[in-house]
């Protein structure tokens, strides 16, 4: 399709949420996307400095802040790439296998 037949339901970047999180429902929260992983972040909230890396790179959104500022993943959706355990400066996130405590 060309640029100018583009239909006007179609958003623009200006439109879509930052991060291109889907918010409207009948979106993927509708499926527990984290049951067939085989790794899960684990957390030592000792060392944290809330600095949020972990969520802004999660790729799936489901990182959220608990009500003591830190941000741990919601595990029905975590689909255990590692990227948050990656990104994080200070360590806290590990990945360990899906079985472990």
């Amino acid at each position: 399709m060309s640029r100018q037949a583009k239909s006007e339901s179609e958003l623009t970047w200006k439109e879509l949420e930052i991060g291109g999180i889907v918010t409207e429902p009948g979106s993927a929260s509708r499926y527990r996307t984290g049951d067939w992983r085989s790794q899960r972040p684990s957390y030592d909230f000792s060392r944290c400095i809330k600095c949020r890396l972990c969520q802004i790179y999660c790729p799936d959104g489901c990182i959220n802040e608990t009500d003591k500022g830190y941000f741990e993943a919601d595990l029905y959706y975590c689909k255990g790439c590692g990227i948050c355990a990656t990104e994080c400066p200070t360590t806290v996130i590990t990945m360990v296998d899906e079985g472990e405590e």
